[in-house]
This record gives structure tokens, C-alpha cells and sequence, in this order.
């Protein structure tokens, strides 16, 4: 009788755990190589599907559509090959990288889904693909950096990492890594440390991180009054608990900028009873004391191994971001700003 060669995995933050069954996955992520007496980085893909989480068949679990219970050890492990034997994957890696298997080190690797994204819908309005939630977000403010032009300003676009499992690492947004950026260009620029501060109290920062548009089978989730659409422009988020940045006033200076281009603005808050997710801006800002707004675009099955968002939002979100980046923020007198 064969004996399946399965990967031994973890799960990874909040994730939607019967989305990534019965779909084809590839594995990439980053591997440590010696080389030369040196130990060099290198970026894996493995192109192809080597592996699936498979469900069992209706027949012999009967209660799989009565709420069953995915078992992260038992039920999540994927299946990689009936004919291969332990070391395979090893040997594939090596293969594909064109190395000695002696050489290599340690790896950082994951799995995630092998197909492509799609746009869809009778306007062709959507497009679904993994990991929207927060890489829609990076696409756009990094595309508007690049786009935008400022004579009177230093513009930052900070990406961070590891912020579903809480930020607390030295990668992420609960670390000095921003703020170690930001002192570096202080110094590099000549700038005593009072000149810092007061750059920082007159600087602002978008917290840019997606939101959950209203569910058209479940409309009962969201706030009544602030529910949010996709393709109905950039959302902006408020939380009377500090899950998110947005105060009055870095909401009207927010609101000012896309009235000025004609980007379309919703405002959501989370429906009273039911706990959303925070955002990076309340943890970077808890490092950095600085006018902060939380947007983001609206999308569907936040967490979902294959996520949904409208086509539309990308554009107006590129450009309230370039706004932003071409914007000049002056405190004229101690509550009177300009931008």
C-alpha cells in the first residue's frame, strides 16, 4: 500500500480555513544557502502545484455541511505525492535553484493557491484573487509614491510585514523600524532632534488597509447606517475605541484632498455588537505621534484564501494616495490647518 507524502504546516493568522481545501497550492517563500563560505538569501517559487489539502469525500462525513469543524493537525496537512518518499520536496527545491542539497540551510516557506486572478462579473466590475487583503493596498500607495511629485515634502510609503499575527516583530509595525527610518533621514539631512519633532507634529500618515463591504447575502453583519460598497470609492474608518486612527480632523483634511480630485468617499464603523480587525496606523502611531487616517478599499471574504474586490476602488485609491503625496499639510494658527 503507498504511503502519502504529506507537508507537516502551520496556519498563519486569521485565515478562512475551508478555502485553502480541494484547491491546487504552490510553494515559495525564501531559502538560507551556504555559498563560498558565505550565507546568501534566495527567493523560491515553485511555479507549478505541488500540493493539496484535500476534503474527505461527503460520503464518509456526512457532517460536513453541518458546521464541521476543521481540525488544523488532522485536516490541513497537504498532500505532495503517493509516490515520492520523505525529502523529495528538499530535492525539488534544490533541483529548481540549481543546488547541492549539502548547501542548503533553512528556509521560509508557505504555501498559496496556484491560480491566477480573475476579473469577473456581467460589467466586468470584481476581480477575486488571494491575498487582496493587504496587497491591494501596498499596490496602491506604492504606486502612487512613484507617481507623485512634492518639492515641499518628504514622502514615506512604509510597508510592513507579519501584521496578522500582531506586528511584535522586528519586521513589523510594532517595531522602531519606521521610526529608525525616519531619524535616519533626520541625520542624513542634518536636522538636530527638535527639527524631527516638529516635522513629525506637522506631518500626516494614511493608514491604508481594505474594509468589509457590505455582504449581499448577509447585510445583517454590518452597520446599518455606514455599511460600505465596492466600486463606490475609498472607505474611510472610524472606531470609538482607537481600532483605527481617524479623528475629525484628519478625516476633514482626508476629505478635503479627494474632493479636490473627485474620488468618492463612504465612511464605515463597525456594527456595534460585532469586534472588528485593527490596522497598522494605531500601532505605528503608538511609536510615532502623528495625524493619522484610516482608509482602505471595500472588498468581500476578507481572509478567504481567494478574496473579492471591485476594479474601480484601485483607481480611486491611486489617486486620493497621489493627492496626498502632492499635498503640502501647514498648521496656520493652533486650530487652523491648510493641506
Amino acid at each position: 500500500m503507498p504511503h502519502a507524502l504529506k507537508g507537516n504546516v502551520e496556519g498563519y493568522g486569521g485565515m478562512i480555513v475551508n478555502t485553502w481545501l480541494d484547491r491546487p497550492l504552490k510553494i515559495s517563500g525564501r531559502v538560507f544557502v551556504q555559498s563560498k563560505g558565505r550565507i546568501e538569501s534566495m527567493l523560491y517559487d515553485s511555479k507549478t502545484a505541488l500540493c493539496a489539502i484535500p476534503n474527505v469525500a461527503i460520503h464518509m462525513n456526512r457532517k460536513l455541511n453541518d458546521g464541521y469543524v476543521y481540525n488544523l493537525q488532522a485536516d490541513m496537512m497537504p498532500l505532495l505525492s503517493e509516490e515520492s518518499k520523505k525529502g523529495a520536496l528538499k530535492k525539488k527545491i534544490c533541483e529548481d535553484l540549481n543546488l547541492q542539497e549539502e548547501n542548503l540551510l533553512s528556509c521560509d516557506l508557505y504555501l498559496n493557491p496556484f491560480e491566477s486572478g480573475k476579473i469577473w462579473g456581467l460589467e466586468n466590475e470584481f476581480f477575486s484573487a488571494p491575498r487582496i487583503d493587504n496587497l491591494e493596498s501596498v499596490y496602491c500607495t506604492f504606486k502612487a509614491f512613484l507617481n507623485a511629485e512634492n518639492d515641499m515634502r518628504i514622502n514615506v510609503c512604509a510597508a510592513f510585514d507579519n501584521e496578522e499575527v500582531g506586528s511584535n516583530t522586528k519586521q513589523g509595525a510594532d517595531s522602531t523600524f519606521l521610526s529608525d527610518v525616519l531619524k535616519r533621514i533626520q541625520i542624513a539631512l542634518g536636522y538636530t532632534d527638535e527639527d524631527y519633532l516638529c516635522a513629525l507634529a506637522h506631518s500626516m500618515m494614511l493608514s491604508v488597509d481594505n474594509a468589509h463591504a457590505l455582504h449581499p447575502n448577509h447585510p445583517e453583519f454590518s452597520d446599518a447606517t455606514n455599511a460600505v460598497f465596492m466600486n463606490q470609492g475609498v472607505v474611510v474608518k472610524s472606531n470609538a475605541n482607537q481600532q483605527y486612527t481617524s479623528d475629525a480632523l484628519s478625516v476633514s483634511l482626508f476629505r478635503t484632498l479627494c474632493e479636490r480630485v473627485n474620488v468618492p468617499v463612504q465612511f464605515f464603523v463597525n456594527k456595534s455588537d460585532i469586534r472588528g480587525g485593527s490596522t497598522l496606523g494605531n500601532i505605528s502611531s503608538s511609536h510615532l505621534s502623528i495625524k493619522s487616517v484610516d482608509i482602505g478599499c471595500a472588498q468581500l471574504a476578507m481572509h478567504s484564501a481567494n478574496e473579492t474586490a471591485g476594479v474601480k476602488d484601485v483607481e480611486y485609491m491611486i489617486q486620493a494616495c497621489q493627492a496626498f503625496y502632492e499635498s503640502s499639510l501647514k498648521e496656520v494658527s493652533s486650530n487652523c490647518w491648510e493641506i
